[in-house]
């Protein structure tokens, strides 16, 4: 693979403060920690802001804020619990009416909102990646791309990488692998690939652009279980993902995934549904991937070879910003630090991991079919999402 491949360049641009793929995600989960996550998530955005200055990374970097955007009148009362709670913890966000939801963005299925005004940056993550990798190698780092790590062989000060062309001695390791295949093989239980996919406009003529507002140029996500996420690019076209999330039996994985012809079609009938005047509006490129899913829909970090190589995986999503911190916290772990950040009961735990096939195929399909009946019977959650809750596998991001 190179530099930018997979996630790291193909995502849909939104760099969050959020370390927990959400507020109410971590809160449901690390509640008694949420305060430190919080400082923590919104001290790594303005690293990553103070990064891209430092290097003059041109990655079209925008702090606009994001709006979640409510669709349907009973994803508003959650809307208004979620930012008292919020802003409880020292958040600034507010409740937008439909009226004010309707001077920003102008979708006739908007009935509301939440505004952050500082808690989201959009960028072009392909040029953030190749932006840090010329940093690098302007420090010296020399990257291999297109360069297997095979397996591991513990060496009598360190770890010995084996590659198809040769071997890497190294005193500690760090992987950063995502969902591709790691090489702890016990942390391979915790993470599942879940496909997602997008859209991309051609650009938006002044008259368009006239007819939908977004003045601010928000990032934009929805606040159902199954929920778009849309952005515009530096060029006025708009992004538009999410809603579909496709695990393939045995946590396949394939290029060819990577197109689904029939989640292009509904994505692109959603749109329209939103933006009605722009009908006839034509999309000029469209891509899936997968996502690196754990039971807890957070990441999570290990170690082995008795601290010699750490690892961390299982974001799940918002992972432009988290994956820094992410970073962060394994070279800690890796160096033996006791701080803010290790004494974290979310890099201390593990998500429960997945069962095996068939009775995780199983589960999947019964979550993602209960999901989108809760979203069909204005949030009720069913016995089988009821009981996820109680043992701590509930989405609520």
């Amino acid at each position: 693979l190179e530099t930018g491949a997979g996630a790291s360049g193909r995502n849909g641009g939104f760099c969050s403060y959020s370390l927990t793929h959400g507020f109410m995600n971590g809160y449901s989960r690390f509640k008694d920690e949420m305060a430190i996550i919080e400082r923590l998530g919104r001290e790594n955005l303005e690293a990553i802001e103070a990064t891209i200055k430092k290097y003059g990374i041109d990655c079209q970097f925008e702090l606009t804020g994001e709006i979640s955007v409510a669709n349907e009148e009973w994803q508003m009362k959650d809307l208004i619990e979620i930012a008292n709670l919020r802003n409880s913890f020292g958040d600034s966000v507010q409740i937008l009416s439909k009226e004010e939801m309707q001077t920003r963005v102008h979708s006739p299925i908007s009935v509301g909102g939440l505004w952050d005004p500082d808690g989201t940056a959009l960028i072009d993550p392909a040029r953030l990646v190749w932006g840090l990798e010329q940093a690098c190698i302007k420090s010296g780092v020399v990257i291999y791309e297109n360069t297997s790590a095979l397996w591991l062989e513990r060496a009598s000060k360190g770890i010995i990488v084996h590659t198809p062309y040769g071997t890497v001695y190294a005193q500690k390791v760090a992987l950063a692998t995502n969902i591709y295949r790691s090489l702890i093989r016990r942390a391979k239980k915790y993470v599942v690939p879940v496909y997602d996919f997008q859209l991309v406009t051609e650009p938006l003529t002044p008259e368009q652009m006239e007819s939908i507002g977004w003045k601010n140029r928000e990032g934009l996500s929805e606040a159902g279980n199954q929920f778009h996420y849309y952005r515009l690019s530096a060029d006025n076209r708009i992004l538009w993902g999410g809603y579909d999330a496709v695990y393939y039996f045995g946590g396949k994985m394939h290029v060819r995934y990577d197109e689904r012809a029939e989640t292009f079609d509904a994505l692109a009938h959603q749109f329209f549904v939103a933006f009605p005047q722009l009908e006839g509006l034509k999309f000029t490129h469209a891509w899936g991937g997968a996502i690196d899913t754990c039971s807890r829909f957070t990441a999570f970090w290990g170690t082995a070879f008795k601290g010699k190589v750490a690892y961390v995986a299982g974001y799940t999503g918002l992972g432009v910003g988290a994956t820094r911190f992410g970073a962060q916290v394994m070279l800690d772990l890796l160096d033996g630090i006791d701080n803010e950040r290790t004494r974290l009961k979310m890099v201390q735990t593990k998500p429960v991991p997945f069962p095996p096939e068939p009775v995780r195929f199983a589960g999947i399909e019964l979550t993602q079919r209960s999901i989108a009946l809760a979203d069909r019977r204005e949030g009720k959650r069913n016995l089988w999402l009821r009981t996820l809750d109680k043992a701590g596998l509930g989405f609520d991001s």
